[in-house]
């Protein structure tokens, strides 16, 4: 990755790089959310507990003299999971990168960053799940990770009709 990258977990000086990033997400899963519904993911996101926000940010650019001295381009949530089989597990669920800031390997920083944390916590496995016709994220993944052929079913949360 970058030298200049620094990783860490987000901080409420952080809410305002965070929403275009997360938002930016969403678009991209084409799933809406309104502005209560960003204000709340953030407080869920910092009140901590099972649930980690993590960040990449690069120095700002020398062309952007008023910019602050660095600037968010990078977010992973992760969630913190037990399962039958094992106490820990930690499950990616979302992750970002500026369109600006792609292929240089913050998605990639961001994903090793969680690999330590769910070692370090003796995690028996750290997984995602990304649609099939995301071509760029999986060529990423097929080179970090192992594709386990699950294919995912979500049953309606509606009552039937």
């Amino acid at each position: 990755h970058p030298a200049q990258l620094r990783l860490g977990e987000l901080g409420d000086a952080d809410r305002a790089g965070w929403e275009p990033l997360a938002r930016g997400y969403k678009l991209f899963y084409k799933t809406e959310v309104d502005a209560a519904g960003y204000d709340e993911a953030w407080r869920r996101l910092r009140q901590g507990g099972d649930l980690l926000g993590l960040g990449a940010w690069l120095p700002a650019a020398a062309d952007a003299p008023d910019a602050p001295g660095e600037r968010l381009v990078g977010i992973a949530h992760a969630v913190w999971q037990t399962s039958v089989w094992a106490p820990t597990v930690l499950y990616l669920q979302d992750l970002f990168v500026a369109p600006d800031a792609r292929g240089h390997g913050v998605a990639a920083a961001l994903i090793e960053l969680l690999a330590q944390r769910a070692r370090a916590a003796g995690a028996a496995r750290y997984y995602w799940l990304t649609q099939d016709h995301n071509a760029r994220a999986r060529a990423l993944y097929d080179r970090v990770a192992k594709n386990q052929g699950f294919i995912r079913y979500d049953h309606p949360m509606t009552p039937p009709t």
